[in-house]
């Protein structure tokens, strides 16, 4: 091996092709360091006969080779924040189930409840959605509860939405107020809805919320874990006819006179 480097530093040339007494000096590293593998071709090669290998030997990695396998190990990415989570308000909410959905509008009271039904690959909802939490922003007394329809397909089917986007108002005891779908080429029909229904007013019972089609529809649903509520709020007609039934019959004066006519004996 001695003789080996001895002849690497007699043939060692400068890249100017002149003996460098300074190169001759630079090879003479310990013998264990060094490694000589045949070459195909020696033309491209400054060293004639041999390839010369300097370095750690194999199967050992590299100090800078660690350095930066830990630092990718390190590396951690954010989640991509998608286009329905951009701009939320505290007035808006995504709807996780249809007990979810049934419980809100319930714990809504008096408060104008908005439902958004909308997909992640809807063009149109896209491109509403930005205005619709502007709207949000300028009423932050109404309530706008988000139903993605790619998770739930078939609670959008026993509500019969097959369109999108598509909204439904609720409020208090009226129950359900509109259904309508609309784009953002259409949105004044959005803006004509909400205008009609914000409007105070004074309900004469608790929140209605869902109608009775809906949570029956619901309840069948067996891809759903949703039961009918034993006790569902009544509907303003119910509550008349029901009012209706229980109140005394009117006792007009001309029956009045008769029976006691009767009761005197005449």
């Amino acid at each position: 091996m001695a003789a080996a480097a001895s002849s690497v530093q007699r043939d060692l040339l400068s890249p100017c092709g002149i003996r460098s007494s300074r190169l001759s000096h630079a090879v003479s590293i310990r013998s264990s360091s060094l490694k000589f593998e045949p070459w195909s071709s020696s033309r491209d090669n400054m060293f004639h006969g041999g390839r010369l290998i300097v370095g750690s030997p194999r199967g050992m990695p590299l100090k800078g080779h660690l350095a930066s396998s830990s630092t990718q190990m390190g590396l951690s990415f954010k989640k991509a924040i998608q286009w329905w989570e951009k701009g939320l308000l505290p007035n808006m909410k995504e709807i996780e189930s249809a007990e979810d959905l049934a419980n809100s509008l319930l714990n809504a009271g008096d408060q104008l409840v908005v439902v958004d039904f909308f997909s992640p690959g809807c063009g149109g909802c896209r491109a509403l959605h930005p205005k619709i939490c502007q709207i949000a922003g300028l009423n932050p007394d109404v309530s706008f509860l988000q139903i993605n329809y790619e998770l739930h397909k078939s609670m959008c089917y026993s509500m019969h939405v097959h369109v999108l986007p598509f909204f439904r108002f609720y409020r208090g005891a009226q129950g359900r107020l509109c259904s309508f779908s609309c784009t953002n080429a259409t949105i004044k029909k959005f803006k004509d809805a909400l205008a009609k229904h914000i409007t105070d007013r004074c309900s004469l019972g608790p929140a209605r919320g869902l109608e009775k089609e809906e949570l029956l529809a619901l309840a069948a649903n067996e891809d759903l874990s949703f039961d009918y509520p034993s006790n569902p709020v009544p509907s303003l007609d119910e509550i008349a006819e029901r009012s209706a039934s229980t109140l005394p019959m009117p006792v007009f004066a001309q029956d009045a006179d008769n029976k006691a006519l009767a009761l005197a004996g005449r």
